[in-house]
């Protein structure tokens, strides 16, 4: 079966981490996408949204390997484009000989203050060997991952793959904390992966409930989770320009922006985010 760029890329990448699949945890909009083949996601009528970057956050330290993940990369084909004045750089890693646009970018805990002693902005770390950003409340993404199997006949992969996504509980909860940061577009973005996450598990709210209760709200501060608990109200109160956006971006499947709002609101609510 012929894959698709996107897929192809993305099990290029998937086959490149292998050794490192067991730390590593996909995250994104690819985790996003991945919810969909987990033994917990209803079937919906509607396709994930499709994204051409695949997200993969690492812990801050790794044991040393050879090769590591920069050269594992680009043994499979990746190159690397540099981004902005930081030591690392940011980087991008994009497949050479394709024209599909897929890359992938690395993702790190930032803990502490976000400059060094020194005055230097703590904004990469490199990491076996890629450049990683390092961005708050990544660490919800790495804690207590779910596992999602990649098929051979879906990925092109030889054989069946057990691959780590965020909890899709620290997923909800890391775009709720980082909402006001973003952009106006990167905003809209994530409403609707809100929408669409609460939507994939709805039939298993109550699993989520336990997720957040057990596994994900202890290891907040006190102010996140208040800050959490009142997404309802702060971000799904009324209908805004944002979230008219949200439910512009899948024009296809007609979404209402007062239903995404509701939607939001009553999932949130059901599994205890917001009260």
């Amino acid at each position: 079966m012929a894959l698709t760029p996107d897929i192809e890329g993305f099990s290029r990448l998937i086959t490149a981490l292998d050794p490192w699949l067991d730390r590593a945890v996909i995250v994104g909009g690819w985790a996003h996408r991945l919810y969909h083949l987990h033994p917990a996601a209803q079937k919906l009528d509607f396709a994930p949204l499709i994204t051409l970057d695949a997200d993969v956050a690492l812990p801050q330290t790794l044991p040393p390997q050879t090769p590591n993940i920069r050269e594992a990369l680009v043994a499979h084909g990746f190159e690397e484009e540099f981004r902005g004045d930081d030591m690392p750089p940011a980087t991008l890693y994009h497949l050479g000989d394709s024209d599909s646009g897929f890359y992938a970018e690395f993702l790190t805990p930032l803990t502490g203050g976000e400059y060094t002693r020194s005055g230097k902005r703590k904004a990469t770390a490199q990491i076996a060997g890629v450049n990683s950003q390092q961005l708050r409340f990544i660490e919800l993404l790495l804690k207590d991952p779910w596992t999602v199997e990649l098929s051979t006949d879906n990925f092109g992969l030889p054989a069946p793959k057990a691959l780590r996504v965020a909890n899709p509980m620290g997923f909800l909860a890391q775009k709720l904390l980082i909402h006001r940061r973003r952009s106006a577009d990167d905003q809209a973005k994530d409403i609707l992966y809100i929408h669409d996450t609460l939507q994939v598990f709805g039939a298993r709210l109550d699993d989520l409930r336990i997720e957040w209760i057990d596994r994900v709200r202890p290891s907040l501060h006190r102010n996140a989770v208040k800050e959490i608990d009142t997404a309802s109200d702060w971000l799904f109160g009324e209908t805004t320009d944002v979230i008219r956006e949200a439910a512009g971006i899948a024009a296809d499947r007609r979404l209402r922006p007062e239903g995404v709002r509701e939607s939001c609101r009553y999932g949130l609510q059901q599994i205890s985010l917001a009260a």
